[in-house]
């Protein structure tokens, strides 16, 4: 006779997700720093060739301003992003452990504690203590609970900083060298235009894609990027016209 399932045993084993309930993983950190990196990139490089065009200085110039730029920026949005889900990490983990001692040296409090959090939701109170008794059986099932009771922190779902690093790299860096690519077979008005040009289609794109992720209206998330991208260009553009250098 198949042995009866405890009530944890029956949580874990209960499926992740249904034929027509799918949820993507979204707490590793790779999807939003490759997604954002790509928008940031463009923004940031056509940003920055643009400006550096309205002073009319040579093409070669341009172009060292915009590989300087595509480069410093990748390195720098991955840096950012490693240390700042690393710290995030190791708050985490030690919040985690302190639950985790806590589980280990007053487990009746925390039996009490969490039969309190399902009756402020509305469970009956002597069905919330069994099913806070039925989670505390198991050490990874409780800890993985009060995490996510208490803390709003899930212990699985700590993000990888490595993988955001590098997809904050890859895409900031492919995001940035659109609007790089005319200068590097041209240069001039030619240059410019196409820069534009490409950086108003990538602009459009980018904004459709996030909104693919966020579930979001396509058209509004295309227009919001392209009007982010035009004023941020529109204004260093002004400044490089404004400033020159006078070198042709």
């Amino acid at each position: 006779m198949a042995r009866r399932r405890t009530g944890p045993e029956r949580l874990r084993h209960l499926p992740a997700r249904d034929a027509d309930h799918h949820h993507r993983r979204v707490d590793r950190g790779g999807v939003r720093a490759g997604v954002f990196g790509i928008s940031d990139g463009l923004v940031t490089n056509v940003s920055l060739i643009l400006g550096v065009a309205g002073g009319h200085p040579t093409g070669g110039f341009v172009r060292l301003a915009g590989l300087a730029g595509l480069l410093a920026g990748a390195f720098s949005m991955a840096a950012g992003e490693y240390v700042s889900m690393q710290a995030q990490r190791e708050l985490v983990q030690r919040e985690l452990d302190v639950e985790r001692q806590a589980l280990h040296e007053r487990p009746e409090g925390e039996v009490h504690e969490l039969t309190g959090i399902y009756v402020r939701r509305g469970i009956d109170p002597a069905l919330a203590r069994g099913l806070a008794h039925e989670v505390m059986q198991d050490p990874d099932l409780a800890l993985a609970t009060h995490a996510r009771e208490e803390l709003g922190i899930s212990p699985d779902a700590l993000g990888s900083p490595p993988q955001a690093a590098a997809a904050s790299f890859v895409s900031f860096a492919l995001g940035a060298l659109l609007p790089l690519v005319p200068w590097l077979v041209a240069s001039g008005t030619v240059a410019i235009l196409a820069s534009v040009g490409i950086g108003t289609v990538a602009a459009v794109a980018v904004g459709a894609l996030l909104a693919v992720f966020t579930g979001r209206s396509r058209v509004r998330s295309a227009v919001r990027q392209l009007l982010i991208s035009a004023v941020a260009a529109s204004v260093t553009w002004g400044i490089g016209v404004a400033v020159g250098v006078g070198v042709h």
